[in-house]
């Protein structure tokens, strides 16, 4: 099973947020962590939605729309993939996230191939 586990953040605190050197060396240990018990598939940290575009249809056309987004109360500041047995696995590895007070971190199965029915299954896609 795969699993997303991202780090919502509130847009303002995104947009001024400089990393401690402590935060980054506890996020690459949890991530290193992840790695060498072979759960880890991808980790990565966002910009702030100031160096973000947003492409919306509107009226059959495409309207892009440069950042920031402050009407957003949160946005993914990083996040990684997963793949565990189990989300109860996947329950754990997020329990180990190094989280300040107020931080949260949230885990949302991806759609496997075969989460759909067996007519829209891609057959070269894997199970």
């Amino acid at each position: 099973m795969r699993f997303m586990m991202s780090l919502p953040a509130p847009v303002e605190i995104q947009e001024n947020f400089t990393p401690t050197r402590e935060l980054v060396a506890a996020m690459r240990k949890y991530s290193d962590d992840m790695r060498k018990a072979g759960v880890l598939l991808l980790a990565e940290g966002l910009h702030p939605s100031s160096k973000a575009t947003r492409i919306k249809v509107s009226s059959g056309k495409r309207v892009f729309t440069d950042g920031p987004f402050t009407e957003a109360k949160e946005m993914i500041a990083g996040f990684w993939l997963i793949q565990v047995k189990t989300r109860e696995e996947a329950l754990e590895w997020a329990n180990r996230c190094p989280l300040s007070e107020g931080e949260i971190v949230e885990i949302r199965p991806l759609f496997e191939n075969t989460d759909f029915p067996p007519e829209l299954r891609n057959k070269s896609a894997r199970v």
